[in-house]
């Protein structure tokens, strides 16, 4: 691959903006937006984009009119991608993060960030680890990633969440910020296009809470599944990248297949399994793909054992 250009010196202490995309999301909002203005860095903007949500949404954006660094709008909007795109157009900061209005972070993340990209000027997207939180905000877990690099990124073997993922605002805008043609992976997709363009940098740290509720994107996984496709066919990095990385993308679209199941046969699942396992080799030591779901049939007698006496799969 080529050498990406060098990007422009950032200063000293380079703004971050924080963008918040929101749609009724009254009952978390207000712990976002706290744990922005808690960091102990500055300087730092937060734009909340919100969908005119009905829900008391506004009411709590209005309790925030006080601090200058929140700047927010309320319209209707074309979904999450045209909120999102909407609020690095009208962010100021080099440095910019996307933040969902029902997650949150945690303290010291904006101060390690920005030396993240002190030290790795040639950094694009530097990004840590998350803490799963529930919906009250209680730790469930936190968990551990590989060690970053842009194969595993492609094969589906390492999450870069997006609280987590700041990124040269500049940069993203030039590679065209959120695709609007694949709104259930736009976050993954721009993750993918800086990587090709700039050096990424993973922190050893826990930088920001992701919670988990019903009401989350991330669950509906078969749409999930769809986008990540068409992100593939209209990627203009990956058809040019090497060959290890073409199949490392074509793993990763296995492994969402196998991983996510579907409206898809015992068989099928199965051939996904060995599909993702043949173009990624290095899947045979990952937690991603259990060995013994490689058995043909283990899917339809996993069914059968769920019916006949109840739980879950081994």
């Amino acid at each position: 691959m080529k050498t990406p250009p060098p990007l422009p010196p950032l200063p000293a202490n380079p703004l971050v903006s924080v963008v918040v995309p929101s749609y009724n999301q009254g009952a978390f909002i207000r712990q976002t937006l706290e744990s922005c203005l808690a960091q102990d860095y500055r300087p730092i903007e937060v734009v909340v984009v919100d969908g005119a949500s009905t829900d008391g949404t506004v009411a709590v954006l209005e309790s925030f009119s006080g601090r200058p660094e929140v700047r927010w709008v309320s319209e209707p909007d074309a979904g999450v991608v045209d909120a999102v795109n909407k609020g690095l157009a009208r962010a100021r900061g080099e440095i910019a993060v996307i933040q969902s209005s029902d997650d949150f972070f945690l303290p010291g993340c904006f101060s390690a960030v920005a030396e993240g990209f002190r030290k790795r000027p040639a950094a694009g997207l530097v990004f840590g680890d998350v803490e799963r939180v529930d919906a009250e905000g209680q730790a469930a877990f936190s968990p551990r990633q590989p060690r970053y690099s842009l194969a595993r990124l492609l094969a589906r073997e390492l999450f870069i969440y997006q609280p987590t993922a700041f990124f040269r605002r500049g940069l993203a805008l030039e590679l065209g910020g959120w695709n609007p043609e694949i709104p259930y992976v736009p976050d993954i997709d721009l993750w993918i296009r800086l990587a090709f363009h700039a050096e990424v940098v993973q922190l050893d740290a826990v930088l920001a809470a992701y919670r988990s509720h019903p009401g989350q994107r991330d669950r509906h996984r078969q749409n999930i599944y769809r986008d990540y496709l068409r992100m593939l066919e209209l990627s203009r990095e990956i058809p040019a990248a090497p060959r290890r990385l073409r199949r490392a993308a074509a793993a990763g679209a296995a492994l969402l297949k196998f991983r996510y199941g579907g409206p898809w046969t015992d068989a099928e699942l199965t051939r996904a399994a060995w599909q993702a396992l043949l173009l990624r080799p290095a899947l045979l030591f990952s937690p991603l793909l259990p060995k013994h779901r490689l058995v043909p049939g283990y899917f339809a007698l996993t069914g059968l054992r769920r019916k006949l006496f109840g739980g879950g799969p081994p």
